[in-house]
């Protein structure tokens, strides 16, 4: 079964395959969401101190009934954050934020702050950042660091200075939209992706390429682009808080063909709707 898969990252913390996104869960109700998924048989939580949810999230966590160090809890550093002394107090910050005694997972969510997605050079500001990340790793409080949204040479500004290289990059990655060299680029480097908005957004649902695919194979669309990431080697993070959609998105125990998943990386549908006023999906 999906949920019950594993990969490893390049200091051996295993991170389940599949994952809860929970962007867009408002606090008050990220805590049953959550609750909701890991009852379900979801071991891996995403959350960000952008999402303003992490009290709910943590909540969530500590009232599953399920062993913490069962769970993998991802959490990101705010994307204006690009200072040292900054991002120590907002690790901290998320950990008493969440109720938790460790993070497994904590990423830099952007390379640049949301106000100038891809815009100033911030390079100094991240390795500042980075370099607390690494100190929290070191003392435990994470157990493993990564980052969102980082481009080929963003990555190289990490690595060149870098005690601990990022284990992880969190992408936006579906069918539509494979950044595929970028994914190359970080299999080279031993950083996992994970997937963000694996199911994307706007028209590629109702896209009848990718209906006509995923009729072969009798699932939904949703269902086929989960694999698809999944068959990339990233993790998935499909965000939803209905628990039908919950178990709808883990029912990914089939197999795309080579020819399927090669239309499905050669697919170019970049149609994000109200979503497209966001950074990450303006096309910058």
């Amino acid at each position: 079964m999906a949920l019950n898969e594993t990969y490893t990252l390049s200091n051996d913390v295993r991170i389940p395959k599949l994952g809860l996104g929970t962007w867009f869960i408002d606090d008050d109700k990220s805590a049953e969401a959550v609750r909701a998924a890991i009852s379900i048989g979801y071991r891996n939580i995403d959350t960000a101190q952008a999402y303003g949810n992490e009290r709910g999230v943590g909540e969530g966590v500590r009232m599953s009934g399920v062993p913490r160090e069962d769970l993998f809890v991802s959490t990101k550093l705010a994307a204006e954050i690009k200072d040292y002394d900054g991002a120590v107090a907002a690790i901290d910050g998320s950990l008493a934020t969440l109720g938790l005694d460790y993070i497994d997972l904590m990423l830099i969510h952007s390379p640049q702050p949301w106000d100038d997605f891809r815009g100033g050079d911030y390079a100094e500001g991240n390795r500042a950042a980075w370099r607390a990340l690494e100190e929290a790793y070191e003392s435990g409080k994470v157990r493993s660091i990564g980052v969102s949204n980082f481009e080929e040479a963003d990555l190289e500004n990490i690595l060149g200075s870098a005690t601990v290289k990022p284990h992880v990059n969190q992408l936006l990655v579906h069918a539509g939209n494979t950044p595929a060299e970028l994914i190359a680029y970080c299999g080279s480097n031993d950083i996992l992706v994970e997937a963000y908005s694996p199911i994307a957004h706007g028209e590629i649902l109702r896209n009848p390429d990718v209906q006509a695919i995923a009729d072969r194979y009798g699932v939904t669309v949703p269902q086929l682009c989960i694999r698809y990431t999944v068959q990339l080697g990233t993790v998935s993070l499909p965000k939803t808080a209905n628990p039908e959609h919950m178990r709808s998105n883990a029912e990914i125990d089939f197999s795309i063909s080579e020819e399927d998943m090669a239309a499905l990386r050669d697919l170019r549908a970049q149609d994000y709707g109200e979503h497209s006023v966001f950074p990450v999906y303006s096309g910058k």
